[in-house]
């Protein structure tokens, strides 16, 4: 047993063990739901999933606020074999291109108000941070080829294939230093960080691949072998094709949709790793990462639609462990508030720096460096 604190589950009963399972088709009924009813009535209802999403759902988590029980080591190595979790998050695949191709005939076939291609488009927004790079992220640190394709194939609904390679040989080596762009800094507002992380994301993937086609002496300029190359001409492949089959409109509004749903996923860079800092070492390093340099929230709405993605902590120990068994750690910094209401207070500067601010500090002050430095890495389950 780690020394974390972890709660058995032993005791619980047949109704919460079941629903434990179970939360995770939430966001094949809901997501899908929401955007039907956007889509398909229309008018001021084709704001409906995006407001619920930003609305509903932050108030609804003060409320279901969550809970910090982690599985036994037992439970773990259940849950870890199980394909009941894979194949329901390959379900997304197939889910977010059928969503897509609907916000797509809806533009081409019904005669829209402005106002209501600007809901559904933010409501196909929504789809492809949630579905789109949220699921495309927990692929991606998958080590089976049809997973990694699962993966890009989420990540060309939000034209953003080049996460692949620097969310992964990037991001997760530099977090919360000064090397990463996707690491906001304290009093850094999301305004400036944007811009920063967005093209410093691009840039450095290009710099990541690079370096390992000469590493391996292999030709830069060579499709086959260059995967940023590739991604380009398959984004813009993509984009042609909507542009041919369904006309201008309908390019535009996928161009808009995917540019909202990478947003949406910088906001959430931006939230995650806010002020957080891993010290530079006399060797010149950085200190290894560590469950403290990631924010994180236990609200239960948000980590089942987001697929335990605000559990980050444990996401960053160990970037290959699965959604369903990410864990709590009692060290972690927690947000005050689930991740769906820290995404529209980030929008807002002085009210962001009000409230995180402070918690960034505290955090600082009331670390026991110690024990963080002395944690014992904890032993992964068969």
């Amino acid at each position: 047993m780690n020394r974390e604190n972890v709660v058995s589950a032993s005791g619980m009963s047949l109704l919460h063990k079941k629903w434990r399972r179970y939360k995770y088709f939430l966001p094949l009924i809901v997501i899908p739901g929401l955007m039907y009813i956007s889509f398909h009535y229309l008018g001021y209802w084709s704001f409906f999933a995006f407001g619920f999403v930003y609305g509903f759902i932050p108030v609804a988590e003060f409320i279901f606020t969550g809970t910090t029980e982690n599985f036994t080591q037992e439970e773990e190595a259940e849950e870890r074999s199980d394909r009941y979790y894979d194949i329901l998050i390959y379900t997304m695949v197939p889910l977010q291109y059928f969503i897509l191709g609907y916000y797509l005939y809806t533009i081409y076939t019904v005669p829209l108000q402005w106002y209501e291609f600007l809901g559904i488009t933010l409501g196909m927004g929504l789809s492809c941070g949630a579905l789109g790079i949220n699921v495309a992220h927990e692929l991606g640190h998958r080590t089976k080829k049809y997973e990694q394709i699962m993966a890009k194939m989420l990540l060309l609904t939000s034209l953003y294939m080049h996460f692949f390679i620097e969310h992964n040989r990037g991001h997760h080596k530099n977090v919360s230093t000064p090397l990463d762009p996707a690491t906001s800094r304290l009093n850094e507002s999301f305004y400036a960080f944007l811009p920063r992380t967005v093209i410093g994301s691009w840039m450095d993937a290009w710099k990541l691949e690079r370096h390992r086609l000469t590493k391996m002496k292999q030709n830069f300029w060579n499709p086959l072998h260059n995967e940023m190359l590739r991604f380009q001409m398959i984004q813009l492949a993509f984009v042609a094709a909507i542009y041919v089959i369904c006309g201008l409109k309908c390019m535009l509004g996928f161009i808009a949709a995917a540019t909202i749903g990478f947003v949406l996923l910088e906001i959430v860079n931006y939230i995650e790793h806010y002020g957080m800092e891993r010290k530079l070492l006399p060797n010149g390093a950085y200190e290894k990462v560590k469950p403290h340099h990631s924010w994180n929230s236990e609200h239960e709405l948000g980590r089942i639609l987001l697929f335990e993605l605000t559990r980050h902590s444990d996401h960053h120990f160990n970037a290959g462990r699965k959604y369903q068994i990410l864990r709590h750690f009692d060290h972690a910094p927690q947000m005050p508030s689930g991740y769906l209401a820290m995404i529209p207070l980030a929008l807002v500067p002085p009210l962001w720096f009000k409230i995180m601010n402070p918690l960034v500090e505290k955090h600082k002050a009331t670390l026991d460096e110690s024990y963080v430095k002395n944690l014992e890495t904890p032993v992964e389950a068969a």
